[in-house]
């Protein structure tokens, strides 16, 4: 008997069930979705079949208001004994967690239910999980619970589970790190994250493809079912500033309960920044930690992701854990955070190579963008040429003027600086090594660097206090005179 939106409300379902319970009527299949039955119908309903329950196998009350206490009484269907319904869909019947709890209950005591349909409603924290445990028990004839609002969405799901090994709705924390690939993946779990069945909190999708498209299905599945996650990671995807764009607008969502976002690696720049330090300025965001590491911010999104405006606690930005050491002891000595300035001078604050390499861990990140340099008297040798020579040439587009003198570089050291000098996208105007024990083979290796380097942007080069031997001189004033060469100061 389909009568789907044919039984108006529950004064129609109450003559309907007079119907029902008479022993003639061996209805077996009854629809009565869509008909505006309350608790009150679901009374009737139930008293009815429960008068005459042995012939009725599938129920639908699908998009009907019972509520929990409409359900309560469906449950007393369920637990008569001569019950033989098979099928029962009580999709969009805005059940909650107590409606589930009555469920379980009443499915327990229950021989003959086969299918349960419960889609469109809120099962709460414990809902889904009380019902999956009657599914895995061989003692009840309960072999489908159908929770999502579609089949695609219970094919996916599956999928996830055979990935897995446990029903994703069950969990809390889901790492599908390598388990699932690009945007057309993303959109189908989202069709899932939306589901108030759905009830992760820490979500993890790093290294799996996910460019702005899937960021608009997360961001959008997110702002629909915003209250239970509280971190995502999304670092190693091709994210980009539009995809940053899409996230932001899950982070000035109302009801949105983030408290740690990971975009490490995920080509953002300083349009990115931008719209994160925006959505950062509302007091009541609960995001307590950023993580933005292998991302460019250019030369203002470091600033304003720091301005006091921004309410955020933790801003992760450094690659590694000397770069994010040496920051911290700087920021105490210098009294401001050495990512926001612009010219470093660190002259005898540096504790020879070793101290060398902890700062070079800072100068190669893409968030330092350090212009003018100074390092003079700090014991650098050979290793920590080496160190900062590799920085520089991982970061080189900032740094315009760098100061090494008194240091004792020596040949090695030398050689070790000419190894980014001759790098193209080198772009040092003014370099200072008085005093640096360098001899007639530095100067002859400087000489070589720059001249094989007609983009070298070089306009002043200091040697004093050196020992140029006899051809010193001579090499660099020649590359001096050069018509293609910058080089106009040599000290």
């Amino acid at each position: 008997m389909d009568l789907k939106g044919k039984v108006r409300g529950d004064s129609g379902l109450k003559q309907l069930s007079d119907l029902l319970k008479d022993p003639h009527c061996r209805t077996k299949i009854l629809r009565l979705s869509n008909s505006n039955i309350t608790e009150q119908g679901s009374s009737a309903l139930s008293s009815a079949i429960c008068s005459n329950p042995s012939h009725l196998i599938e129920l639908d009350l699908s998009e009907n208001k019972l509520g929990n206490s409409g359900v309560k009484q469906i449950c007393g269907i369920l637990k008569n004994p001569g019950c033989g319904l098979q099928k029962l869909d009580l999709s969009f019947c805005s059940i909650t967690e107590q409606g589930y709890t009555d469920l379980e209950s009443a499915v327990k005591s229950n021989s003959s239910l086969i299918e349960l349909v419960l889609r469109g409603n809120d099962p709460g924290e414990t809902g889904v999980k009380k019902l999956n445990g009657i599914l895995e028990d061989s003692q009840h004839k309960l072999s489908i619970l159908r929770f999502l609002k579609s089949s695609a969405e219970e094919d996916f799901c599956a999928s996830l589970t055979e990935a897995l090994g446990t029903n994703p709705l069950l969990l809390t924390e889901l790492d599908l790190t390598g388990k699932i690939h690009r945007d057309s993946a993303v959109k189908q779990l989202s069709d899932i994250l939306e589901d108030l069945h759905c009830r992760t909190t820490k979500l993890k999708l790093s290294n799996s493809n996910v460019t702005e498209e899937g960021c608009a299905a997360l961001s959008a599945a997110l702002c629909s079912n915003p209250s239970h996650l509280i971190e995502l990671d999304l670092s190693e995807n091709v994210v980009g500033n539009s995809g940053v764009k899409h996230l932001c607008d899950l982070l000035n969502n109302q009801y949105c309960k983030l408290q740690r976002l990971k975009l490490s690696f995920c080509s953002v720049t300083e349009e990115g920044y931008a719209f994160l330090a925006s959505a950062l300025k509302n007091p009541a965001l609960p995001l307590i930690e950023l993580d933005l590491r292998g991302n460019d911010p250019g030369d203002t999104g470091v600033k304003k992701l720091t301005d006091s405006s921004c309410y955020i606690r933790t801003i992760r930005l450094l690659n590694s854990s000397d770069a994010e050491e040496i920051c911290t002891s700087l920021t105490k000595d210098l009294g401001k955070n050495p990512l926001l300035l612009r010219e470093l001078d660190l002259s005898g604050k540096i504790q020879g190579d070793s101290g060398m390499k902890k700062l070079s861990a800072l100068l190669k990140d893409l968030h330092c963008r350090i212009k003018k340099l100074k390092l003079n008297n700090n014991n650098i040798g050979e290793e920590g040429c080496a160190a900062l020579s590799s920085a520089i040439y991982s970061n080189p587009s900032h740094l315009i003027d760098l100061d090494l003198s008194d240091n004792k570089l020596g040949i090695p050291g030398v050689k070790q600086l000419c190894s980014f000098l001759n790098k193209t996208d080198c772009k040092l105007q003014q370099l200072n090594l008085s005093f640096c024990s360098i001899t007639e083979e530095g100067y002859a290796a400087l000489a070589s660097a720059l001249k094989s380097n007609p983009s070298s942007l070089l306009i002043e080069l200091e040697l004093r206090g050196n020992d140029p031997g006899e051809t010193g001189v001579e090499l660099l004033t020649n590359l001096q005179k050069d018509a293609d060469s910058k080089l106009k100061n040599i000290r």
